[in-house]
């Protein structure tokens, strides 16, 4: 019997129309325009700021669109598994929220939280289900990172937007799709980059309401180290497990957090900057958003055979990287 791959078949994508610069930034803490290009490479992100809207909506304006020009009916779909961290709600899963405002009335599925890494985790997740017979799986990767971003807060308000995207998987037999992953995952790096509270840990209280820590906190040094070395690493070890080369990878698809981050990474694979996707200027850090937003940004650029590389690195810690093999021509 021939191997069964998931390939991805489609890509859909999605950013809310209002738009936070760097310049708007400003005018809400001690920072400047100067000061978050040179060290992030962001220059503006999208906020999600239409009333009684959340993650599952920006999913569904992705979803929707994919499905209709891929011709597939949401009843077909088997799976739906969604990368966030800013569920509609504790419970029910945003997966089984996004399964009833797009009709996927045959679906099952639901969230994988790790942070940044949650797409990641998800397309391998997703691979599994194909390789043990499903057809047609949904994976996304979305964040309203908004709402749990401080805006007091120059350290953190300054690097993360909202949006995310969403691929289609399919069962391939010719050698395309998800070849090779390599996740990890180190929880003593948890109190670097979290959310203090709302958990169990510390459910919510007028306290921690006022002492504002359903907020993320991160200490960026710290997070910035461990990201560079193991973002950079898992890319390189993936790339030689397979084989591959600086010039036989075709792309990088890297978690947009830091640009520095994702030059550190390039360079330890030795690709030139041409082969590197960026859109962080754009968009700046949509946490579990980052991966499929580059691919719907850059899918007319791949080509059926391109070896992609996804990379990323997440709070808790979490991070990894997936090999695939692009599976079909631009449209």
């Amino acid at each position: 019997m021939q191997k069964v791959t998931a390939a991805i078949t489609a890509v859909g994508g999605y950013v809310p129309e209002t738009v936070l610069t760097n310049k708007d930034l400003e005018k809400l803490v001690d920072t400047s325009d100067e000061w978050i290009t040179t060290r992030t490479g962001i220059k503006e992100r999208h906020i999600l700021r239409e009333p009684g809207k959340a993650t599952s909506d920006m999913a569904v304006r992705a979803i929707l669109p994919m499905l209709e020009k891929k011709g597939i009916s949401p009843e077909e779909i088997d799976v739906i598994l969604v990368g966030t961290i800013t569920g509609d709600y504790i419970f029910p899963a945003c997966a089984n929220i996004i399964a009833d405002k797009i009709g996927a009335k045959n679906a099952w599925g639901f969230d994988i939280a790790a942070a940044c890494s949650g797409f990641l985790y998800a397309l391998e997740t997703g691979s599994r289900f194909i390789q043990s017979g499903s057809k047609k799986v949904l994976v996304c990767g979305f964040d309203k990172m908004s709402s749990i971003i401080d805006y007091t807060d120059r350290n953190t308000c300054i690097i993360f937007g909202d949006g995310g995207g969403c691929v289609l998987l399919e069962p391939n037999t010719d050698g395309y799709g998800v070849r090779d992953s390599i996740l990890k995952m180190d929880g003593s790096g948890r109190e670097f980059l979290y959310q203090p509270a709302g958990g169990s840990m510390s459910p919510p209280t007028m306290e921690t309401v006022t002492n504002r820590q359903h907020y993320v906190y991160q200490e960026g040094k710290t997070v910035f180290k461990f990201a560079v070395t193991n973002m950079a690493d898992v890319s390189y070890d993936i790339m030689d497990r397979n084989g591959l080369n600086a010039d036989s990878v075709d792309w990088l698809i890297a978690h947009q957090a830091n640009l520095r981050i994702i030059d550190a990474t390039a360079e330890r694979m030795g690709l030139d900057k041409e082969k590197v996707l960026v859109n962080i200027d754009r968009y700046g850090n949509t946490t579990a958003g980052t991966l499929p937003l580059l691919m719907y940004d850059f899918e007319k650029k791949f080509k059926k055979g391109d070896n992609l590389i996804l990379s990323t690195f997440g709070g808790g810690f979490t991070w990894g990287s997936i090999y695939i093999k692009w599976a079909y021509d631009p449209s």
